[in-house]
């Protein structure tokens, strides 16, 4: 690969590592969301994973030699995963679930959103933006937010860490009481996004792990951990 052809980012490039990290954030998440839905220190941990990802699919966006491909690959494993996101999640409607759609769905409008923008393709970013508002998109248009934050300061991490912070802060005063995965703070609920700052120096300062993983780890890793979340609720009773 002819590195030097390629666009330079100063934040971390050791994405396997971060994608490991993502995943074992995600696993915590669903399981307390399916098993221990009173115990929000699950949910918690969860957020990291969401901006991590995003953050890896400006990565890749960045430095693949076929984004079609990329976007195929993300649109083939979205459509896999999504029976099993239903019976992981939803499994008592699964009609009234058909459109309720997994993380691979805004990852992809996601990453063509901001695709779209980076080859100032201004009809791409404007559907992508249409999208994002008709459909029912989990995270709505959180992906397109951070990887915009991410692609626009892949040079200026100070910057970008900054913007990030940001983005986040608006939680400090949107919980509320009623939410049981709000934190309260001296009788001041914030919302549980705030929990996404954990991810600030795992994207934003580099690390050398060596860590390194096949790819298709990662696409296969999401409907298989579905699926064992919805077996495991045949037969391991929910905590509640």
């Amino acid at each position: 690969m002819n590195t030097e052809a390629l666009p330079k980012l100063k934040t971390n490039l050791d994405t396997d590592f971060l994608k490991l990290v993502a995943i074992l954030s995600m696993v915590v998440d669903h399981t307390g969301s399916v098993f221990f839905p009173q115990y929000p220190v699950f949910r918690w941990i969860g957020r990291m994973a969401f901006p991590i990802f995003a953050y890896c699919l400006t990565v890749g966006m960045l430095y693949t030699h076929d984004i079609k491909k990329y976007l195929g690959r993300l649109g083939v494993f979205a459509l896999v995963s999504q029976p099993f996101w239903i019976l992981a999640f939803n499994s008592d409607d699964i009609l009234g679930n058909l459109f309720n759609l997994n993380i691979f769905f805004t990852l992809l409008v996601s990453l063509w959103t901001v695709w779209g923008f980076s080859q100032r393709k201004w009809w791409i970013f404007v559907a992508g933006l249409v999208i994002t508002a008709a459909v029912n998109l989990d995270y709505s248009y959180t992906g397109i937010i951070l990887m915009l934050i991410f692609y626009l300061c892949r040079q200026r991490p100070a910057l970008g860490a900054a913007l990030y912070t940001a983005s986040y802060l608006t939680a400090l005063w949107g919980g509320y009481l009623e939410d049981p995965l709000a934190l309260v703070v001296g009788g001041h609920p914030i919302g549980f996004e705030i929990f996404a700052l954990l991810s600030l120096p795992l994207i934003f300062l580099c690390t050398h792990t060596g860590v390194k993983i096949n790819k298709w780890f990662f696409y296969w890793f999401y409907p298989a951990h579905l699926l064992v979340l919805f077996l495991l609720q045949l037969v391991v009773p929910v905590v509640g």
